[in-house]
């Protein structure tokens, strides 16, 4: 590939540190690195320091929290999106992100290709290159993993040293993870025997559940169409909101999920994650949509989650599919608007209350004592009428069943 200019997604982590410099042996060209901060808790002046020490001709460092927060992470909370159960998919929704200010930044600049440290193994390679594709189809792509030699974590840390770049990883610590305000995760090392557990010193961010608080916290989320907007009766910006929900979880152990995944590459992955606040207000929203969304509207908008959530997983956030789906989601979101009550201890966050102008619940149609507008008579021809194709089923294939297995001899 013949490129005298590109722009590589950066971290400063050992992945990037060496394909910035093996880019400028291997193909001669001036490499702009770009650094997308969002939320990552790192000295990103420390990051940009590095990459021009390590051979770049600019560093451009992008401020991206409140927007990763306000038009990505909330809009997939909006859709309850969680992949194979237990995945809040933290690190699959920041690539779309930082993939678009790459581009943003090499069209700008005037570059002939971008590149990123996504291995050939795993599903970032698929996020971020279909981002590329989708904002600008003529792009060229250089994807180290695939086509050099170095093809081991070792080899890395040995071209590293070689070339006097300070190495992140250590024996210590020999996870690869990832960090932004929505989430850590962790992969690789220990964690590559599923039957261990991972040890507790692994863990940057929540507490254990054992040792955390032996009291309990109530704390309240409040709502406007689908999207969290106060904690605690004040107001933030979405990125500030999700900070104080991040400690509020991480104080008492809240987020820590631990599963084996499918990858879109199809194989399977163990991965650790710590997601506090996303899970304390992922939990609120669907408590408040449980009194404010109509009945056939959550069960059609549900049906779908699965497929938002893989969308999401693959990477095809820019995609039609993904856009179409949203219009629907926001849609439902209409009248998701009111306050939750969750009760954290221990790990947990228990809803305990819910309230919404907007909600549907009715206690005197609800109440078990005598209320209004239901009569209980009416009932008797809802069941009937319901239960009249199981007659004739029955009626019509022969004699009723006992016990869940047919009379003797009936066949």
């Amino acid at each position: 590939m013949n490129v005298k200019k590109v722009v590589l997604a950066y971290s400063g982590g050992l992945d990037t540190s060496v394909i910035l410099r093996w880019l400028i042996e291997q193909y001669q060209c001036e490499v702009i690195a770009y650094c997308a901060d969002l939320g990552q808790g790192e000295d990103l002046e420390a990051v940009r320091r590095k990459a021009l020490k390590t051979g770049a001709s600019r560093v451009f460092v992008d401020d991206l929290r409140e927007e990763f927060i306000r038009s990505y992470v909330f809009p997939m909370l909006r859709a309850n999106a969680v992949y194979e159960g237990s995945y809040l998919l933290g690190t699959s929704i920041a690539r779309p992100l930082i993939a678009k200010g790459q581009i943003e930044v090499a069209i700008r600049e005037k570059a002939d290709a971008v590149a990123h440290g996504a291995t050939g193994k795993g599903n970032d390679q698929v996020r971020f290159e279909l981002t590329y594709y989708a904002l600008k189809p003529d792009v060229k792509v250089i994807a180290p993993w695939r086509i050099w030699d170095l093809n081991s974590r070792t080899a890395l840390v040995a071209y590293a040293r070689r070339q006097k770049i300070p190495v992140p990883v250590t024996p210590e610590r020999p996870y690869s993870t990832d960090r932004n305000l929505f989430h850590i995760s962790y992969e690789g090392g220990i964690l590559e025997d599923p039957w261990l557990e991972p040890p507790p010193d692994m863990f940057l961010w929540t507490r254990a559940a054992e040792r955390a608080p032996n009291r309990a916290e109530y704390i309240e989320v409040e709502f406007s169409r689908g999207d969290p907007v106060a904690l605690n009766g004040r107001r933030f910006s979405p990125a500030r909101l999700l900070s104080r929900a991040n400690a509020l979880g991480a104080k008492h152990g809240v987020g820590r999920v631990d599963l084996v995944e499918n990858r879109y590459v199809g194989m399977k992955s163990r991965g650790v994650y710590e997601t506090p606040g996303g899970t304390l207000l992922h939990t609120a929203h669907r408590a408040l949509e449980s009194i404010t969304m109509d009945r056939e509207v959550m069960r059609l908008r549900d049906s779908l989650v699965w497929k938002y959530a893989e969308l999401i997983y693959y990477g095809y956030w820019f995609s039609p599919e993904r856009e179409l789906l949203q219009k629907l989601v926001d849609t439902a979101q209409e009248k998701v608007s009111g306050r939750v009550r969750l009760k954290l201890y221990k790990g947990n966050a228990f809803v305990v209350g819910r309230k919404s102008q907007s909600s549907l619940y009715d206690p005197k149609m609800a109440t078990f004592e005598e209320g209004e507008g239901y009569h209980q008579a009416d009932a008797d021809g809802f069941i009937r009428l319901n239960a009249l194709r199981l007659k004739l089923r029955t009626l019509k294939q022969g004699q009723p069943m006992r016990g869940g297995r047919r009379k003797k001899g009936s066949g």
